[in-house]
């Protein structure tokens, strides 16, 4: 498994993968050396800039992240949220087909591996609150404001 880091607005980004697809990308709180980059995340590290720069909107990198079957149902189904949209734990439960499960899907939804790329942040509490991000709040709160220029969110 490489690693390497990116600095970001919100933080230092830390890729971990191989050949097989990039497995984790987590916002770190303290300083990591930075080195060369691998060949093998040397997309997603440029596609991620792209994204604080402004000028990606999606990603196109192979994803390889470990989970259970239903947290990659829950990590696969937050991957159909609109850059730029919003929507909630509840809505999300129903997409997946059980209202009931909004505690697995929010636990899921914290365990996402893939931090901004699966976008974990999108996701909010039922009355619009920013819930819930292991980044802490104060990043969901940048990264939705990043990809909403006019600060608006709404539901998809």
């Amino acid at each position: 498994m490489e690693t390497a880091y990116l600095q970001t607005p919100i933080g230092i980004a830390e890729f971990k993968g191989d050949e097989n697809g990039v497995a984790s990308i987590t916002v770190l709180n303290d300083k990591k050396p930075f080195g060369t980059i691998p060949v093998v995340l040397a997309d997603a590290i440029s596609q991620l800039k792209e994204y604080f720069e402004g000028t990606r909107t999606d990603f196109t990198f192979k994803l390889n992240p470990s989970g259970t079957e239903f947290q990659k149902k829950v990590w696969d189904a937050l991957l159909e949220i609109p850059f730029g949209k919003t929507i909630s734990y509840l809505d999300l439960s129903k997409r997946l087909g059980d209202v009931k499960a909004i505690r697995a899907v929010a636990s899921a939804n914290g365990k996402n591996p893939l931090w901004i790329v699966v976008p974990c942040h999108r996701v909010i509490g039922s009355n619009g609150d920013l819930t819930g991000y292991a980044g802490g709040l104060h990043r969901k709160k940048w990264l939705l404001e990043h990809e909403s220029p006019a600060k608006q969110t709404a539901l998809f």
